[in-house]
């Protein structure tokens, strides 16, 4: 066995895990702390590097743990700016993060599984099937590599996988994210998108402080049955309570993600079904014109569905954005990238 799967990553451990695997090392609580800000602020790739830890530490750190890293072994450019990375993970298998910038930021969206079991027919990420969680390191090792090249001021879980199907990995990088000793973002700057995983949503809240984002997607449980499977566990009604429940500090909504696809669920009946659906809950709506791809039988709407559709919300006062098509000259929809590669 190589001795490097002998070794703990020291990546999968957040702040307070880190504290009791040096505790149990007998060494102090703050040293924890140093390693962290080693880790996510300067971007230690090695022991060696941390200056500030005595040289038998730094030694014994290095027989028992590595630090693990993400390098891209493909990077495309948009003419918009938006970049695609592809992360060759170190079992062969390999994910996508996108970093779309924007007015005022760049919004980092990373994967937390390689395929996805959800199985959502509009969805090309979910024809590869999941083949396994991603661990916490891999997760943050996206930010990690990005930021090596480029400022990234806002996080959204909404790349390859369903993080709520990871949800422990998932939780335990949102804790590096916010931590102040790791990389320091707001809680107003990271969002977890869900399909629906109902019981999740609610230990989600609990655990951590973040945005949510759910893909509604469907206005009739017919429908998302079809479209998302997920739907005949957790059907609309128990989504949407889910979403009343969720914990969002002061003043903050759940984004309602809503995939349009042409002649499916773009018509006006769709925006009055669901205005209705979502009126008792602290929303904002975002509307995504379905990006087409390969061997998938669903059409982008049509620009006039899609104002429509929009001009209906807006006027009945819901916060409607509209998402832009971003990186189409590129493989920015979630799975292309890797897909080119697959084949």
């Amino acid at each position: 066995m190589d001795t490097m799967d002998q070794k703990i990553d020291i990546k999968n451990f957040s702040l307070s895990e880190l504290e009791q695997f040096l505790s149990g090392k007998g060494k102090e609580r703050f040293r924890a702390t140093q390693i962290f800000k080693w880790l996510y602020q300067k971007d230690a790739r090695s022991f060696a590097d941390m200056s500030n830890l005595s040289k038998d530490l730094r030694l014994e750190l290095e027989q028992t743990a590595f630090i693990s890293n993400l390098d891209a072994s493909t990077v495309e450019e948009g003419r918009d700016g938006t970049r695609k990375y592809l992360f060759t993970l170190s079992d062969g298998e390999a994910v996508e993060s996108v970093l779309i910038p924007d007015e005022g930021r760049n919004t980092l969206c990373i994967s937390s599984q390689v395929g996805c079991a959800m199985k959502c027919e509009f969805c090309l990420t979910g024809t590869f099937r999941l083949s396994r969680n991603l661990t916490t390191a891999e997760i943050v090792n996206q930010v990690c590599a990005v930021r090596r090249e480029a400022p990234v001021t806002n996080i959204v879980f909404m790349g390859m996988g369903e993080p709520l199907h990871n949800l422990e990995n998932v939780i335990r990088a949102i804790r590096i994210l916010l931590d102040d000793n790791g990389l320091q973002f707001s809680t107003r700057r990271v969002t977890v998108s869900t399909c629906g995983l109902v019981p999740e949503m609610a230990e989600l809240g609990r655990a951590v402080t973040v945005n949510l984002a759910v893909s509604l997607n469907a206005t009739t449980d017919e429908l998302r049955d079809r479209i998302m499977p997920v739907n005949r566990k957790y059907p609309l009604k128990a989504l949407l309570q889910a979403c009343r429940e969720f914990p969002l500090p002061s003043r903050r909504k759940i984004t309602i993600e809503y995939v349009m696809l042409g002649g499916v669920n773009d018509t006006l009946d769709d925006a009055k079904r669901l205005l209705r659906l979502i009126s008792d809950v602290p929303n904002k709506v975002n509307l995504i014109p379905f990006n087409e791809h390969e061997g998938c039988g669903f059409i982008a709407p049509t620009r006039k569905a899609i104002d429509s559709f929009h001009k209906y919300l807006i006027d009945r006062h819901v916060t409607v954005i509209t998402r832009d098509s971003r990186g189409s000259d590129i493989s920015a929809a979630c799975g292309q990238l890797r897909g080119k590669l697959a084949r």
